[in-house]
This record gives structure tokens, sequence and C-alpha cells, in this order.
């Protein structure tokens, strides 16, 4: 009999696990490289496969399971919620979505908020946001100068606004009005603006390019030049806020407030959820511009709210930083081993730089498979690793995590 992770308190019985080959994964379209695993539990920074075989987690569903797997207070919140009102529709209010959007603003500082299903449909909602601003109050400007090596969404859109190398030419033709500046090269995006110039839109740190950070100071004079001339400044959140980088927005370490932000992943902590966030002034949607059939669904802004009462709770997000500078001080020492500069990022949201071309996917193969219980990273860059762990994860866990890490660069020496 396969041993299984300890259950939620209050929790259901789960039920038997299935070996992987009972699984007709055929039936998935498929999109994306994954190893032949089944994962059928979670709990906290573990997770375990059909075969009952443990993981210890670094990558959290890409950064969106905030307080781990299967955290019992968004299971409460579910439970709580699924047996009072699942969905209404865009076309009536509900209190969750009430309650939620009065939290986002009070804590962003932005007058009104957007509630959509992923960050990619937030982006989106952005990106229309600025146009109608645009034409509404700039004279029909729509262009909205984006970054190399960007990655804000799938859409056609957002593929297009973003700067990731092929996206491009994958569905071509793009999405126009997106021209490309140089993160932190404040010159580059001058020599962009022109007449038809609404908005900047960028990630306070670059995820999918590999944890590039946009500096303070870069942002301040990105915040002063659209002050200046009236543009619109757009953060994509949806990796970087609810906590994940040390403080609850990552723009907060410049000490600015953009006028559009855009949140998702760790929102809902597990459950699809994003949002977008403006100034009053800058909200100028009317009816039939913007909607979506599960805009606000009661089901996933109480997970959201359940999760923002954990993060904002006092002491939290302080008691993460302490972790994560140890986490980090641990890393930056086998990077100084290994001949490679101190990893970047900030929080929990951090990439570890190998000096080998392709050694991080060997590592992040070798960790997952490793003799007894598993580790998982993301290999972002053939030379990077991306660690992703849940904001709770323990310190005895990040140890093991980097002890394993060790023994692994060791092994692939």
């Amino acid at each position: 009999m396969l041993q299984t992770l300890p259950p939620v308190a209050g929790s259901m019985p789960l039920a038997p696990l299935q070996a992987f080959a009972d699984f007709p994964i055929h039936a998935l379209m498929p999109f994306t490289q994954r190893p032949q695993l089944v994962f059928t539990e979670g709990r906290g920074s573990w997770l375990q496969d059909s075969q009952g075989r443990r993981y210890l987690d670094l990558v959290q569903g890409w950064a969106v399971n905030t307080l781990g797997h299967a955290p019992p207070e968004i299971a409460a919140a579910l439970a709580d919620q699924a047996g009072r009102l699942l969905h209404v529709g865009p076309g009536l209010h509900n209190a969750p979505a009430i309650a939620l959007a009065e939290r986002l603003t009070a804590l962003s500082g932005l007058g009104r908020c957007f509630l959509a299903g992923s960050g990619a449909e937030a982006n989106e909602g952005a990106i229309k946001l600025a146009r109608k601003f645009g034409r509404k109050k700039r004279g029909g400007a729509h262009e909205i100068i984006t970054f190399r090596n960007a990655f804000h969404g799938r859409t056609l859109a957002t593929m297009s606004a973003s700067g990731k190398p092929g996206f491009d030419t994958m569905f071509a033709p793009q999405v126009p009005g997106f021209p490309k500046a140089t993160l932190n090269d404040i010159g580059s995006v001058t020599a962009l603006i022109g007449p038809g110039t609404v908005a900047v839109m960028l990630e306070p740190i670059q995820g999918e390019a590999g944890v590039v950070e946009a500096t303070p100071d870069f942002l301040r004079a990105l915040r002063r030049l659209c002050n200046e001339l009236g543009l619109l400044l757009i953060v994509d959140e949806v990796q970087t806020g609810i906590g994940r980088t040390g403080t609850l927005f990552a723009h907060q370490r410049a000490g600015i407030t953009p006028d559009v932000m855009t949140l998702g992943k760790g929102l809902g902590g597990g459950v699809p959820i994003a949002a977008l966030l403006a100034k009053d002034e800058v909200c100028c949607f009317e009816p039939g511009d913007q909607g979506g059939t599960y805009t606000g669904n009661p089901l996933v802004c109480a997970a959201a709210l359940a999760v923002l009462q954990v993060v904002t709770a006092t002491g939290f997000i302080d008691a993460m930083n302490e972790r994560a500078t140890q986490f980090r001080d641990g890393l930056d020492a086998l990077a100084l081993r290994e001949g490679g500069p101190p990893c970047s990022g900030q929080g929990l949201l951090l990439a570890l730089e190998l000096p080998q071309p392709g050694r991080a996917q060997r590592l992040a193969d070798a960790l997952r498979e490793r003799p007894g219980q598993g580790l998982l990273l993301n290999a972002v860059r053939p030379e990077r690793l991306r660690l992703m762990p849940a904001l709770n994860a323990t310190t005895a866990e990040l140890a093991l995590a980097l002890a394993w890490l060790d023994e692994a660069l060791h092994a692939t020496a």
C-alpha cells in the first residue's frame, strides 16, 4: 500500500492512488515537454506522484501556490463558499468579489479593480484600457512601449507585447503597437516615444527571462518620464505580486505607484484568478468594453481573500524575508563555489546562474530523479535555475533543498 501525505485537517479521505499506466495522458493535447509523472497529492512544500514518491517542490505551480499545496486556509474558504454560492455571472454583483476588490484597492492605492481569470487576461485588459485611454484622452494614441525578453502572456495581444524571442513569428502577424525598449536603459525608452505613445508596460522582475530585475532607479526614472509626458505606467505584477519578492508588490521597493497594475498567479494561491487595478482617472471602460463569463467568480474570490488574509497578517512577510535571506545566502555560497555570480531576484523569486550552458536542465532533471525523494526546480534558461518556493516554506525545507542542490552540483561538476 502506498504511503500518502498527511491529510489536511477536516478534509475527506483521498481516493486510492492509480499507477501511472492507468492515466490516459494521450487524451491531453500536447503543448509542452513534461516528465512522465502524474501528481496526485500535495501538502505544503511537498508533492506526491501516483507511485507514492515525494518531491520537495520549489516550483509551486510557477510561483502560483503562495501558501504551498492544499493549504487549509484556502481549502476552508473554498468549502464554505461552495456551500453558499458558486457563480452568478458578470451581470450581477456578489459579496466576495466586492470584498476582494475593496481589499486590493486599499492595499494598492489604486482606485478600481477588474477581476479576471488569468494573468494574460488581466494584461490583455490593461492593454485595452490603455488604448481606450489613448483614444479618449491622448488623441488616439495607442502604442505601448514594452521590453525585450518580457513575458506578458499567451494571448495574441500579450504575446505581441512580450519580448520573448520567437513570439514575434510563432503566430504571425503580430498585433501591432508594441515597440521594444531595453530594460534598465531609460534612453531606449525615450527614443521610442512619439505622438502615438500612450503607455509603458513592464515587469518589475522579468521572470521568464531568467529573473532579471528592473532596478529601483530605472523604475523611478520611468515614473518621472511618464509623469512628465502624461503617459500611463503599467506594471505587470502577475508573477512578482502578493509578497513573492519580499514586499506585497514588487514596485514598492522603488517607492513608486503605477497607473495600472496587473496581478495573477499568487493571488489565488492555486485557484485561477487575476486582477487589473487602475487609478480612478484612468478607468475609462464603458459598458460592453470589458467582461468575461467568470469575472469576479465568488468561489475564486473567496480563495483570494483567504490568501490575502494570511499574507498581510502582521509578521508574515517579515518572517518570509528572514527565511529568504538565509536561503539566498546559501545559494550565493554555492554560486561562489561554482564560479557564477550571486543569485538574482528578490524574496522567494530567485535564480541561480551556472557557468556551463545546459547545466541547469541537467541539474533539474537529476534532482527530480534523485534516489529517495526528489526536488523540483525550473531550468528557466540553459544556464539558470529558477526557484519559487511557497512563501511559508520552512527553514528546514529550504535547508534541505540547499543540501540536495549542493549534492547535485558535486555530482554534475
